[in-house]
């Protein structure tokens, strides 16, 4: 599905989502929750036509993932962490007063 058809399925099902909170607000009256569900519809349909086209070069989701790097599972080598202060891991306080 290209771009344009995907645009049009959207504005089809904003345009069918339209008609059935307008057939709500006959429904239920002029209440908040109508209001807010014709003001969202209504933003919906906005945001779609700010889109515009697509970026060059913008990823789609049909392109392969780049190579994610794996970070071993294998512990740390302690002597890393000989030299390291336990200040604020709630450990008590090693050193000599």
């Amino acid at each position: 599905m290209g771009v344009s058809e995907s645009r049009a399925a959207v504005a089809e099902a904003i345009t069918g989502l339209d008609a059935a909170v307008v057939e709500l607000r006959r429904q239920y009256g002029d209440t908040l929750g109508v209001r807010r569900l014709m003001t969202d519809t209504a933003r919906l349909a906005d945001d779609l036509d700010e889109l515009g086209d697509p970026l060059p070069g913008q990823r789609s989701g049909t392109q392969e993932r780049q190579h994610l790097e794996v970070v071993p599972d294998d512990p740390y080598d302690p002597s890393m962490w000989a030299d390291a202060e336990d200040e604020g891991l709630g450990a008590p306080d090693r050193r000599a007063p």
